[in-house]
């Protein structure tokens, strides 16, 4: 699979959210940003985007993926962090 591959399958999977994909092969790493994420725990945020991808992972198209996910204000708010 390629980047694009897992940002399309998400994108039509969860809505109202924005993906940063990188990686290759079967290893990728997954940034999420949207109000999808807005309430829900760390676990809750992660077996989200799990569940989104659950057939990939299944079948071995994707094995290793790391997951972070942040809602609009916490992205703004790292964002500003690192620029201070």
């Amino acid at each position: 699979m390629h980047p694009s591959d897992v940002k399309a399958l998400l994108e039509s999977r969860i809505d109202n959210c924005e993906f940063y994909i990188q990686g290759e092969g079967c290893d990728f790493q997954v940034t999420a940003v949207g109000e999808a994420f807005d309430g829900l725990s760390r676990v809750k945020r992660q077996q989200l985007v799990y569940g989104a991808l659950s057939d990939e992972i299944a079948s071995g198209a994707l094995h290793a993926i790391t997951i972070r996910t942040y809602t609009p204000q916490q992205w703004q708010d790292a964002a500003e962090s690192k620029g201070a």
